[in-house]
């Protein structure tokens, strides 16, 4: 389940990340947000304000995710129902992002 938590410091740590249905992967370091890795990786999400406000790249994700920002425009209940905002999610496992179930 998503939390707030600082993303692991550890250089070069990189998890694997898949987007549902589409089956498209890319690398995810665990020092920057899944968003910029996608994009680095021709990997296509929504996206606007890629600061955790807009909400336009929330979707459900597997796996865990820290963040670095105290609250990152989630309600209580999305985070319970592992949405996350890749824009400012950070990885800590393997990740799946469920982009057909995108807001």
């Amino acid at each position: 389940m998503p939390e707030t938590a600082s993303p692991p410091s550890a250089a070069g740590l990189v998890f694997s990340a898949r987007t549902e249905p589409e089956g498209e992967r890319f690398d995810a370091p665990a020092g920057q947000p899944l968003l910029q890795s996608a994009l680095q990786a021709g990997v296509v999400l929504r996206s606007s304000c890629r600061n955790g406000t807009c909400r336009t790249c929330l979707c459900r994700a597997r796996g865990q995710v820290a963040y670095r920002i105290e609250w990152p425009g989630l309600s209580a209940e999305e985070k319970a129902e592992n949405y996350i905002l890749p824009c400012v999610a950070y990885p800590l496992s393997d990740v799946v992002l469920l982009t057909w179930d995108q807001g």
